[in-house]
Protein backbone atom coordinates (compact mmCIF):
# COMPACT_ATOMS: atom_id res chain seq x y z
CA UNK A 1 0.00 0.00 0.00
CA UNK A 2 2.80 2.38 0.92
CA UNK A 3 4.57 1.67 -2.37
CA UNK A 4 1.36 2.30 -4.32
CA UNK A 5 0.76 5.60 -2.51
CA UNK A 6 4.34 6.71 -3.08
CA UNK A 7 4.08 5.86 -6.76
CA UNK A 8 0.85 7.83 -7.08
CA UNK A 9 2.40 10.89 -5.42
CA UNK A 10 5.42 10.65 -7.71
CA UNK A 11 3.20 10.54 -10.79
CA UNK A 12 1.24 13.60 -9.62
CA UNK A 13 4.44 15.52 -8.92
CA UNK A 14 5.89 14.57 -12.27
CA UNK A 15 2.86 16.09 -13.95
CA UNK A 16 3.57 19.44 -12.31
CA UNK A 17 7.28 19.54 -13.07
CA UNK A 18 8.48 21.57 -16.05
CA UNK A 19 10.03 19.47 -18.78
CA UNK A 20 13.67 20.24 -19.60
CA UNK A 21 14.37 22.60 -22.48
CA UNK A 22 14.15 20.81 -25.82
CA UNK A 23 16.33 21.70 -28.79
CA UNK A 24 14.65 21.83 -32.19
CA UNK A 25 16.21 19.99 -35.12
CA UNK A 26 15.21 21.81 -38.29
CA UNK A 27 14.53 20.10 -41.62
CA UNK A 28 17.02 20.54 -44.44
CA UNK A 29 16.54 23.90 -46.18
CA UNK A 30 14.77 24.01 -49.51
CA UNK A 31 17.45 25.41 -51.80
CA UNK A 32 15.61 24.84 -55.10
CA UNK A 33 12.39 26.82 -54.80
CA UNK A 34 11.45 30.46 -54.53
CA UNK A 35 10.98 33.41 -56.85
CA UNK A 36 13.76 34.62 -59.20
CA UNK A 37 16.35 36.82 -57.49
CA UNK A 38 15.57 39.93 -59.56
CA UNK A 39 11.89 39.64 -58.66
CA UNK A 40 12.75 39.26 -54.96
CA UNK A 41 14.84 42.43 -55.05
CA UNK A 42 11.91 44.30 -56.57
CA UNK A 43 9.53 42.93 -53.93
CA UNK A 44 11.83 43.47 -50.95
CA UNK A 45 10.41 45.93 -48.42
CA UNK A 46 10.15 46.67 -44.71
CA UNK A 47 6.87 45.70 -43.07
CA UNK A 48 5.88 46.42 -39.48
CA UNK A 49 2.59 44.57 -39.21
CA UNK A 50 2.65 40.88 -38.37
CA UNK A 51 0.19 38.05 -37.99
CA UNK A 52 0.69 35.80 -34.98
CA UNK A 53 0.37 32.74 -37.24
CA UNK A 54 3.21 30.32 -36.55
CA UNK A 55 5.83 29.60 -39.17
CA UNK A 56 6.24 26.02 -40.36
CA UNK A 57 9.44 24.12 -39.52
CA UNK A 58 10.40 24.24 -43.21
CA UNK A 59 10.05 28.02 -43.42
CA UNK A 60 11.99 28.36 -40.15
CA UNK A 61 14.75 26.20 -41.64
CA UNK A 62 14.86 28.33 -44.77
CA UNK A 63 15.06 31.55 -42.76
CA UNK A 64 17.99 30.38 -40.67
CA UNK A 65 19.71 29.01 -43.77
CA UNK A 66 19.37 32.43 -45.39
CA UNK A 67 20.75 34.13 -42.29
CA UNK A 68 23.65 31.81 -41.43
CA UNK A 69 23.41 28.49 -43.28
CA UNK A 70 26.38 26.39 -44.34
CA UNK A 71 26.70 26.03 -48.11
CA UNK A 72 30.06 24.32 -48.63
CA UNK A 73 32.00 21.40 -47.22
CA UNK A 74 34.64 23.73 -45.80
CA UNK A 75 32.01 25.34 -43.57
CA UNK A 76 31.55 28.57 -45.49
CA UNK A 77 28.12 30.10 -45.30
CA UNK A 78 25.35 31.93 -47.14
CA UNK A 79 26.89 35.21 -45.91
CA UNK A 80 30.51 36.38 -46.09
CA UNK A 81 32.53 37.45 -43.05
CA UNK A 82 35.82 39.33 -43.01
CA UNK A 83 38.76 36.91 -43.07
CA UNK A 84 36.14 34.14 -42.86
CA UNK A 85 36.02 34.89 -39.14
CA UNK A 86 32.42 33.63 -38.83
CA UNK A 87 32.12 35.77 -35.74
CA UNK A 88 28.35 36.22 -35.89
CA UNK A 89 25.68 34.22 -34.09
CA UNK A 90 21.94 34.20 -34.74
CA UNK A 91 19.81 34.21 -31.62
CA UNK A 92 16.04 33.99 -31.84
CA UNK A 93 12.91 34.61 -29.82
CA UNK A 94 9.53 32.92 -30.23
CA UNK A 95 6.44 32.51 -28.10
CA UNK A 96 8.02 29.27 -26.84
CA UNK A 97 11.26 30.84 -25.62
CA UNK A 98 14.74 31.91 -26.68
CA UNK A 99 17.15 30.04 -28.92
CA UNK A 100 20.53 30.10 -30.65
CA UNK A 101 21.01 28.67 -34.13
CA UNK A 102 23.75 26.09 -34.58
CA UNK A 103 24.56 25.94 -38.33
CA UNK A 104 26.71 22.79 -38.18
CA UNK A 105 23.79 20.71 -36.92
CA UNK A 106 20.97 22.88 -38.35
CA UNK A 107 19.50 23.00 -34.87
CA UNK A 108 17.86 25.62 -32.69
CA UNK A 109 19.34 25.17 -29.24
CA UNK A 110 16.87 26.22 -26.60
CA UNK A 111 18.16 28.72 -24.06
CA UNK A 112 15.02 29.33 -22.06
CA UNK A 113 11.25 28.98 -22.07
CA UNK A 114 10.34 32.62 -21.37
CA UNK A 115 8.83 34.66 -24.21
CA UNK A 116 11.26 37.60 -24.56
CA UNK A 117 9.99 39.02 -27.85
CA UNK A 118 8.93 42.29 -26.19
CA UNK A 119 12.56 42.85 -25.14
CA UNK A 120 13.84 42.40 -28.72
CA UNK A 121 12.86 45.90 -29.83
CA UNK A 122 11.26 49.09 -28.64
CA UNK A 123 8.36 48.84 -31.09
CA UNK A 124 5.27 46.92 -30.07
CA UNK A 125 5.11 44.78 -33.21
CA UNK A 126 7.94 42.56 -31.97
CA UNK A 127 5.45 40.83 -29.69
CA UNK A 128 3.21 39.96 -32.66
CA UNK A 129 5.85 38.41 -34.93
CA UNK A 130 6.14 34.63 -34.46
CA UNK A 131 9.93 34.84 -34.88
CA UNK A 132 12.45 37.54 -34.01
CA UNK A 133 16.06 37.11 -35.09
CA UNK A 134 18.79 38.78 -33.07
CA UNK A 135 22.15 39.33 -34.77
CA UNK A 136 24.99 39.03 -32.28
CA UNK A 137 28.67 39.61 -33.02
CA UNK A 138 31.98 38.82 -31.38
CA UNK A 139 33.81 41.88 -32.75
CA UNK A 140 37.21 40.94 -31.34
CA UNK A 141 37.39 37.95 -33.69
CA UNK A 142 37.81 40.17 -36.75
CA UNK A 143 39.62 43.43 -37.31
CA UNK A 144 42.68 44.84 -35.59
CA UNK A 145 41.15 48.11 -34.39
CA UNK A 146 37.82 48.91 -32.69
CA UNK A 147 36.74 50.77 -35.82
CA UNK A 148 37.43 47.77 -38.06
CA UNK A 149 35.71 45.45 -35.64
CA UNK A 150 32.54 47.54 -35.53
CA UNK A 151 32.47 48.03 -39.29
CA UNK A 152 32.89 44.33 -39.97
CA UNK A 153 30.31 43.34 -37.36
CA UNK A 154 27.75 45.77 -38.81
CA UNK A 155 28.43 44.54 -42.34
CA UNK A 156 28.00 40.90 -41.33
CA UNK A 157 24.63 41.61 -39.73
CA UNK A 158 23.65 43.57 -42.84
CA UNK A 159 24.48 40.67 -45.14
CA UNK A 160 22.42 38.25 -43.06
CA UNK A 161 19.43 40.53 -42.65
CA UNK A 162 19.35 41.28 -46.39
CA UNK A 163 19.33 37.56 -47.15
CA UNK A 164 16.35 37.23 -44.82
CA UNK A 165 14.67 40.20 -46.51
CA UNK A 166 15.04 38.52 -49.91
CA UNK A 167 13.73 35.20 -48.62
CA UNK A 168 10.77 36.99 -47.05
CA UNK A 169 10.03 38.64 -50.40
CA UNK A 170 10.16 35.26 -52.11
CA UNK A 171 7.86 33.63 -49.55
CA UNK A 172 5.40 36.51 -49.07
CA UNK A 173 6.49 37.17 -45.49
CA UNK A 174 6.79 40.45 -43.60
CA UNK A 175 10.06 41.59 -41.99
CA UNK A 176 12.01 44.66 -40.91
CA UNK A 177 15.44 45.31 -39.42
CA UNK A 178 15.36 47.18 -36.12
CA UNK A 179 18.17 49.11 -34.48
CA UNK A 180 15.96 50.54 -31.73
CA UNK A 181 16.83 47.87 -29.17
CA UNK A 182 17.55 48.10 -25.46
CA UNK A 183 20.74 46.11 -25.91
CA UNK A 184 21.51 45.81 -22.20
CA UNK A 185 18.07 44.40 -21.41
CA UNK A 186 18.14 41.99 -24.35
CA UNK A 187 21.68 40.85 -23.57
CA UNK A 188 20.52 40.08 -20.04
CA UNK A 189 17.46 38.21 -21.32
CA UNK A 190 19.68 36.10 -23.61
CA UNK A 191 22.39 35.75 -20.93
CA UNK A 192 25.05 36.89 -23.39
CA UNK A 193 28.71 36.84 -22.36
CA UNK A 194 30.52 40.17 -22.18
CA UNK A 195 32.40 39.61 -25.46
CA UNK A 196 29.20 39.35 -27.51
CA UNK A 197 27.46 42.44 -28.89
CA UNK A 198 23.90 42.80 -30.16
CA UNK A 199 23.76 44.47 -33.58
CA UNK A 200 20.11 44.43 -34.70
CA UNK A 201 16.88 42.51 -34.36
CA UNK A 202 14.64 41.37 -37.20
CA UNK A 203 11.06 40.23 -36.63
CA UNK A 204 9.62 38.04 -39.36
CA UNK A 205 6.24 36.44 -39.98
CA UNK A 206 3.15 36.49 -42.13
CA UNK A 207 1.80 40.00 -42.90
CA UNK A 208 -0.76 41.38 -40.47
CA UNK A 209 -4.11 42.74 -41.54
Amino acid sequence: MKQTLALGIAVMLAGTLQLPAQDLKLPAPDTKGGKPLMECMALRKSSRSFSSKKLSPQIMANIFYAADGITRKDGRKTVPTARNAQNQMIYAATADGSWIYEPKTNTLKKLGSKDIRTVCGKQGFHADAPLVLVYVAEPEKCGKTPEQQQNYAANHAGYSSQNVYLYAASEGLATVVCAMVDRDALAKALNLPANQQIMYSQPIGYPGK
